[in-house]
């Protein structure tokens, strides 16, 4: 089977912009190379390296309408798509560069996400067993890391967890490795809640793990709640994540740049005690905090 790369030369600073659009527009995949040459330090665990000069590369089936892609792009960014060009790409080239490009990474003290043709880092961790694959969340993006961390940050033995917007299932998984009691799963996707099913039944969580789409999702309060979203879909839907919190329900928000922190901290606040300070990680920013009674 053959694929579609478009190859999109980019500054450091537009690069995870570009990211995170390409996967909203249902990417199987997002590599990122250096379009100029330049060495990097090996970077700390968990994190994205990023040169000045960086090839974002969006790989999608053979069937997609490049066009609207790229007009998507253009309207999304205000302005003409910087330098680039589409290609097709032979599957077996494709498989070879994510193993090339996916290496394991450790998210807080416990918590590893490991490609399956890499033997754990450390065998006695959480280690989270995860392929790139067709929805969104392999955990090289820093939106998911601050999440990641987050999950790893708290005590979850025997909690319910709602992951909104779960996209691989990568999130509700990692928590059930955690110790969560089981993880209720959303995303107006199909194609995410297949790849959040068959994530978790390869981890072994498969029994407790619940998908929907938004409209199905039942009445039910959970102890944590994380969405990885964007701004906007967040703040619509702060009423529905209040309804699923009861007192005490920790929450995390993701999928947000630092101008959007204040607007989203104050919608919440509503239902929320929000923390001061939201974590950064480069351009992203990760809001969390607890109901009230």
């Amino acid at each position: 089977m053959s694929w579609l790369q478009l190859k999109i030369d980019t500054t450091k600073a537009q690069a995870p912009v570009l990211e995170e659009l390409l996967e909203t527009l249902g990417a199987a995949a997002v590599l990122m190379e250096d379009s100029a040459d330049q060495p990097l330090l090996e970077p700390p665990p968990g994190a994205t390296p990023l040169w000045d000069a960086t090839r974002v590369i969006g790989i999608f089936t053979v069937d997609s309408e490049m066009d609207a892609i790229i007009e998507f792009l253009e309207a999304q960014l205000g302005e003409a798509l910087p330098a680039h060009r589409v290609e097709v790409l032979e599957d077996k080239d494709w498989v070879r560069a994510w193993m090339d490009h996916y290496h394991p990474m450790r998210f807080g003290d416990r918590l590893w996400v490991v490609p399956s043709w890499t033997p754990p880092p450390q065998p006695d961790a959480v280690n989270l067993l995860l392929d790139p694959g067709l929805a969104f969340g392999t955990g090289t993006h820093p939106t998911t890391a601050l999440c990641m961390e987050w999950l790893d940050s708290l005590d979850l033995q025997g909690k319910t967890v709602i992951d909104y917007g779960c996209g691989s299932g990568i999130l509700a998984v990692a928590a059930l490795l955690l110790g969560a009691k089981e993880a209720w799963c959303v995303d107006n996707d199909p194609q995410a809640l297949t790849a959040t099913r068959n994530n978790a039944e390869h981890n072994g969580v498969g029994e407790r793990v619940h998908v929907f789409m938004p409209d199905d999702m039942p009445e039910m309060q959970a102890d944590v709640i994380v969405a990885n979203i964007l701004a906007g879909p967040l703040a619509m839907l702060a009423p529905v994540m209040a309804a699923h919190s009861h007192a005490g329900t920790h929450i995390a928000l993701s999928g947000i740049i630092r101008p959007q922190v204040d607007e989203l901290r104050e919608v919440y606040g509503e239902w929320y005690d929000m923390d001061v300070l939201a974590i950064k990680e480069e351009d992203w920013c990760r809001l969390s905090g607890t109901r009230r009674a």
